[in-house]
């Protein structure tokens, strides 16, 4: 039978290890769990890990718990998903009956040990555990064993661009640097800067740098920055050259046209851009 657990006990002891515990199923009674933290599945990893199964079982269990007719996976989705390409017919489980917010804190937990979230997954994770189940950073702390600060930092990366998003989610952009990136407010800003970055294979110190400069102070008439006649032209311009483009209006429709750039590499793409020669 299957024992009712909360939210507030550590890993170990939330999942029994013992294999009275453990019962056989019908691999097709099992179906993923909606909420579960992790988004994208490695699917060379998950035929790697069939193989292994094929010749050696599911030695791991995986942890359910009942769902009307069905089975809702806790934890074990991976394994799930190889048993199925390995066509297994019946794997075994341990049957649990959690709330909600156990579940979720059982899925972030496996995950987190096994580093198998991305970044903007183990944000949207905590969020969802500090928001929905009013649990404080530092409870959650002491939950999986990383710092506050860690974990605030985490969160934050939410607050990136979608577009921005995907390049971690994609590893095309480290965790540290999307964090760098946030000194910006403005989207479209984050987006030119990620994009600055990949192009240039910037380090931390270097987008810190980069980001500054889009914080300084430039003298630009105000009637600029609150024309949307002008702020359009410097978007357009931003977009297709791949960094920040200033228009400084002067005086009888008169002015100047500023491109900034972040390295000797990043000059000599703007040239090509231009099509000027060295």
């Amino acid at each position: 039978m299957a024992k009712k657990f909360g939210l507030g006990k550590g890993l170990d002891q939330l999942i029994p290890t013992n294999e009275d515990s453990q019962q056989l199923l019908n691999i097709n009674k099992i179906k993923p769990n909606k909420t579960q933290p992790r988004r994208y599945f490695d699917e060379e990893k998950i035929v790697m890990l069939a193989e292994s199964i094929k010749e050696h079982g599911l030695i791991q269990p995986i942890i359910v718990q009942k769902d009307e007719d069905d089975y809702r996976i806790v934890a074990g989705e991976r394994r799930w998903r190889a048993a199925k390409v390995a066509k297994l017919k019946e794997v075994p489980v341990i049957i649990m009956d959690l709330t909600e917010s156990a579940v979720l804190e059982i899925s972030l937990i496996e995950n987190i040990q096994r580093q198998d979230l991305n970044p903007i997954e183990e944000a949207n994770a905590y969020q969802r555990l500090l928001s929905d189940f009013s649990i404080t950073q530092e409870e959650l702390s002491r939950k999986i064993g990383k710092s506050r600060t860690s974990i605030a930092n985490t969160v934050r990366l939410i607050n990136l661009d979608e577009r921005v998003q995907v390049f971690l989610v994609e590893e095309t952009l480290k965790e540290g640097l999307g964090r760098a990136i946030l000194g910006l407010t403005d989207k479209e800003e984050q987006l030119l800067a990620a994009q600055q970055v990949i192009d240039n294979d910037l380090n931390v110190r270097e987008t810190e740098n980069m980001i500054k400069n889009y914080h300084t102070p430039k003298a630009v008439p105000r009637k600029i920055k609150s024309n949307p006649f002008y702020k359009d032209i410097e978007k357009r311009l931003a977009k297709s050259m791949g960094t920040k483009v200033t228009l400084k209006l002067k005086a009888k429709n008169k002015g100047k046209i500023e491109i900034e750039y972040y390295s000797e590499d990043d000059l000599n793409r703007i040239l090509d851009y231009l099509n000027i020669e060295e």
